[in-house]
This record gives structure tokens, C-alpha cells and sequence, in this order.
């Protein structure tokens, strides 16, 4: 059973290899030079290139990688699944604290100050959450 995540690994891994050989036909660049260029580790390109992620790519060194490498960032957004910068998530009518919530969570998540491991606690706690079964009132 394909899940979403494993699409949005797929389909980031397919950016970052095409990311690599553009590099390496225009610039003549190796991985290694990649990294240095892009301030990202060489472990976590070859992590991106075989979709061996479990939570989403750190969007810091996704920026700096699309970045060093003049890429529209958005593209790596969609190849990961994930809205575009500056667009309007559909709203459902109620903005109010429920709204506020998710925007502050979704945040956070973004924030390259917010620790590794924070980010990775607060996505545990979502999955948790999505996960737990609806029990409707009698």
C-alpha cells in the first residue's frame, strides 16, 4: 500500500537527483561539492537521494540546498507534499482558535530556530493524534 509519505519521499528524491545532475553537467560539481556549496551534509543529500527520511526534510536546508543551486524553492515544497510559501491554506470558514492552533503548529515547524528534536516531538504528538479513534458522544 503506497502511502502519502512514501510518495513525497519518492517524488523529493527525483528533485534531488535531477538537483545533482544538473550540477554536475553545468558545474561539473561532485556530492561533495554540493554539500559545501549548499551548507548541506553530504549524508543528508544521499539520505534525500534514497528517500531514507522519516520526518520531513529540515525546509532550512531544503531553502539553502534550492537556494545554492537556483532552484525555486517552491518545487521542493511540492515535491514534498507541502504547501507553497505565501499561499492560502483553504480555510473552513472559522477562523477562530482552532485556526490560530494549527497556523502557530505548522509555525513551528517551519522555524529553523525550533530544535530538531522539538519538531520532531510535536510531529510524534500529531501522528498520535491522527491516529487515535474518534469516539462520538451518546
Amino acid at each position: 500500500m503506497a502511502s502519502g509519505k512514501g510518495t513525497a519521499q519518492a517524488a523529493f528524491a527525483r528533485f534531488v537527483r535531477r538537483a545533482i545532475d544538473n550540477a554536475r553537467a553545468e558545474r561539473g560539481w561532485t556530492v561533495t561539492d554540493l554539500a559545501a556549496q549548499t551548507g548541506v551534509g553530504r549524508s543528508t543529500v544521499f539520505r534525500w537521494l534514497a528517500g531514507d527520511w522519516h520526518d520531513y526534510p529540515e525546509l532550512a536546508k531544503v531553502q539553502s540546498f534550492c537556494v545554492a543551486l537556483g532552484l525555486p524553492v517552491a518545487a521542493a515544497f511540492r515535491a514534498l507534499g507541502l504547501p507553497e510559501a505565501g499561499s492560502t491554506p483553504p480555510r473552513c470558514g472559522n477562523d477562530g482558535p482552532l485556526e490560530a492552533d494549527i497556523r502557530a503548529i505548522l509555525e513551528r515547524l517551519a522555524d529553523p530556530a525550533v530544535s530538531v528534536e522539538e519538531k520532531h516531538h510535536i510531529r510524534d504528538l500529531l501522528r498520535y493524534l491522527a491516529q487515535r479513534p474518534i469516539h462520538q458522544p451518546d
